[in-house]
């Protein structure tokens, strides 16, 4: 039989740690830093360019990914030398020092950057300390309670360069640093690649619904491009149209069913309970934040995955849902049809929400928001049943696709969660 001996254990200045890991502070394993958070082109007698290299800043990482790419400023080649004369190099680990703090993401091979606003970039000395594994310390609670500790400030915490050199890491032998990083890192680059896989399937979907609702490029029931086989366009309310195809309202084509006010629903247990989604769940998922309600709401009201949800007031936005059994609350819609398929409606929603978003800002006091007499005065181009199930064919695969991907990402996602706290505190151990 067999039997296993205890891990040992040390007391350390955070804490017991395993016996044979060690605990380093962050000055004495970087080699380098880099704090260009004072400086504005301005004081290096330049400006913004339209185009060069990207200039990023703490609202351009999120969950270790690069975001906010609409907001990326540039400079110009001569401008960066002067900002950046110590240039990025793949591996240095870029963190937020302030709003927010604790963000963190690895440069990677041919991206350059110029640091702007709220960053640190950290070099280490990669024979003591992998920059992988510190990627992933920080992620931890140990990680981010160093973070927070030391960090000032009563409205926006921050941390000084001098607060930050003091953290203290515990890690492995080398080698089980970069094994422990590899096996996080290989799911965050499934996770990444799912996810850049439904940006170009959503991007593919948007280009063939516009090619066929606004263009009338589409295939007939032989594959002929609609246009060049004679189709007949007749005049109708909106314009010019397929013959053949009839105008409804958007509430007419989908049910839009509005969420309950889920405070008359209080959770009863933790374990008996739903997730409340609202407009955050909506744009970022269920945390441990995430208010719960009674699961005993009303069925209509239980989110599935593969549903739609749409925000009417807020930040209007509309979304496949794929975070889990949730409950419905109001300020959102549940949108669905019986007659269409989800892909036709979805794509509506998408193509109406740029003019909803407009009049929710021109009614905005508060937070502005859309009427249902918006939804009655969208009007949608419906194919005949031919040309529709044609569409059909092709689109619905494609969202069946994204719907399945984005539950892989969320699996991931959870797998990786698991297994990031057991790996970084040694209760997993690699074998390396």
């Amino acid at each position: 039989m067999k039997t296993t001996t205890p891990a040992k254990s040390k007391d350390t200045e955070i804490g017991p740690i395993r016996e044979e890991w060690s605990v380093f502070d962050l000055s004495k394993c970087l080699d380098l830093v880099i704090d260009h958070r004072g400086l504005t082109p301005k004081k290096l007698g330049g400006d913004w360019s339209d185009a060069g290299v990207q200039a990023i800043s703490a609202k351009n990482i999120k969950d270790g990914q690069l975001t906010n790419f609409n907001e990326f400023k540039f400079v110009d080649e001569a401008l960066y030398k002067k900002w950046m004369p110590e240039e990025l190099k793949a591996g240095d680990l870029l963190l937020t020092s302030e709003a927010p703090l604790g963000e963190t993401y690895l440069v990677k091979d041919g991206e350059r950057f110029c640091l702007s606003q709220r960053l640190f970039a950290l070099r280490t000395k990669k024979d003591i300390l992998d920059p992988g594994y510190l990627f992933y310390f920080l992620h931890t609670s140990k990680g981010q309670q160093e973070l927070h500790g030391r960090a000032t400030g009563s409205v926006v915490q921050g941390i000084r360069q001098s607060e930050l050199l003091k953290i203290e890491v515990d890690a492995p032998s080398l080698a089980e640093q970069k094994f422990i990083a590899s096996i996080l890192s290989s799911l965050d680059d499934k996770i990444e690649l799912n996810r850049q896989i439904n940006i170009n399937l959503e991007k593919i979907t948007s280009a063939l619904f516009k090619r066929w609702f606004v263009d009338f490029e589409f295939p007939d029931k032989n594959g002929r491009p609609y246009k060049s086989n004679g189709g007949k366009i007749v005049d109708s309310e909106l314009g010019e149209i397929p013959e053949g195809w009839i105008i409804e309202p958007l509430d007419k084509v989908a049910n839009f069913l509005n969420g309950l006010a889920l405070q008359k629903y209080p959770a009863e247990s933790q374990t008996e309970s739903l997730p409340v989604i609202k407009i955050r769940e909506l744009k970022t998922g269920i945390s441990e934040s995430t208010e719960r309600a009674s699961n005993k709401v009303p069925s209509d009201y239980v989110i599935k995955d593969g549903e739609v949800l749409f925000s009417w007031s807020g930040s209007l936005e509309v979304k496949i849902w794929t975070g889990g059994l949730g409950a419905l609350n109001q300020h959102l819609f549940k949108v669905t049809s019986g007659k269409y398929p989800k892909w036709f409606y979805y794509q509506w929603v998408k193509w109406f929400l740029p003019n909803f978003q407009v009049i929710a800002a021109s009614k905005a006091v508060t937070m502005g928001h859309i009427k249902r007499e918006h939804l009655t005065e969208s009007l949608v181009l419906i194919p005949t049943t031919t040309a529709l199930s044609s569409m059909d064919s092709v689109l619905s695969p494609i969202l069946e696709r994204v719907i399945a991907s984005s539950l892989e990402v969320r699996r991931l996602s959870e797998l990786r969660d698991s297994l990031l706290p057991r790996l970084m505190s040694g209760k997993i151990r690699t074998n390396v």
